[in-house]
């Protein structure tokens, strides 16, 4: 059976994500392991965490080996300026991207079979003048890609996101019907193509309260989603709805469908997080690459204190090599 190497980024050096990452380095992996980040920081990091991890450069021309617990090879990058934990600095903003671009580069050239990221802090990037809304429209725009779809993970429950990162006044005007005739084809590509899904069945999410009520309570779903709905079935889709958003989600819903798909950011992601919270993956789909992550932030409060749950990065690093194996 051929091993896969698998590229982990370390995130934002302030914050949890060097906890993680060393944490899971002190297990076994099917997969071969490289850690991206500075290895003086991961050092120091490692001492604070009383962790015995060797830490060795990473060299590319080694075939890739199951990972074996307390040592793993880092692909170095250098901080702009030492990190103190829990306190974040605009300088190192350009260290993080870093990061995500090596690996991302690496995945996209065949050298890594996937990339698992660890948390970053969307508004530190922001105030070191860098425009960032976050890993998956990053990773979209360095790959190329024009529809990436955000889908988070707990356990079965698989729920993907219309739009994302934007104001709640900023959705209505950034759903059309072929935006989510776009989406609703990734998320379909993706349920066969990352999880083996034969013929995913995908709840679609009005975005009014109660499905808009008939138009009484908007149009959206009348004009625009509906329509959509009925395009993407034409394309071979199974697309079902549009549901209201408060039943779409209770135990029966959920047993007929393989995923939802909701309008926007806060319509999704608590059902996500209530199921699964600390234990979630986020995937990408739409990427020419694997990518999965934590469903988590940085948790400056907790870096280098030995609290940090590293369930999230676990269940992300799993689906990873279970996606490219």
């Amino acid at each position: 059976m051929t091993v896969q190497r698998l590229v982990l980024t370390s995130g934002e050096p302030a914050g949890v994500g060097p906890d993680l990452c060393l944490a899971v380095a002190d297990r076994d992996w099917p997969c071969a392991l490289v850690l991206a980040g500075d290895p003086d920081m991961l050092e120091s990091r490692a001492r604070a965490l009383g962790l015995s991890i060797a830490l060795e450069y990473y060299d590319p021309t080694l075939p890739p080996c199951a990972h074996r617990a307390g040592r793993i090879q880092v692909l170095a990058r250098q901080l702009t300026r030492p990190a103190v934990p829990g306190q974040l600095h605009p300088d190192n903003a350009g260290y993080v991207l870093a990061l995500l671009d090596a690996a991302a580069d690496g995945c996209a050239t065949g050298e890594f079979a996937a990339m698992v990221t660890a948390p970053v802090h969307k508004g530190v990037i922001n105030d070191s003048g860098i425009a960032f809304s976050g890993h998956t429209e990053y990773l979209a725009a360095r790959l190329g890609c024009a529809r990436p779809v955000m889908l988070l993970v707990a356990g079965q429950l698989r729920v993907a996101l219309a739009t994302t990162h934007l104001p709640l006044s900023a959705v209505p005007g950034a759903i059309n019907r072929s935006m989510l005739v776009e989406t609703l084809a990734v998320l379909d590509q993706g349920l066969r193509s990352r999880f083996r899904l034969a013929a995913p069945r995908i709840l679609v999410c009005g975005l009014n309260p109660h499905a808009g009520e008939s138009g009484h309570l908007g149009r959206e779903e009348i004009d625009v989603i509906a329509p959509a709905i009925a395009e993407a079935r034409a394309l071979g889709i199974d697309a079902r709805g549009p549901l209201p958003a408060d039943t779409a989600f209770t135990q029966t819903s959920i047993a007929s469908g393989d995923a939802v798909l909701a309008m926007f950011h806060d319509q999704g992601l608590p059902v996500i997080k209530h199921a699964g919270f600390g234990h979630g993956v986020n995937v990408t789909l739409g990427l020419p690459i694997v990518r999965t992550s934590v469903d988590h932030g940085t948790a400056l409060d907790l870096a280098a204190s030995g609290r940090a749950d590293c369930g999230s990065l676990v269940a992300a690093l799993r689906l990873a090599c279970g996606m490219v194996s």
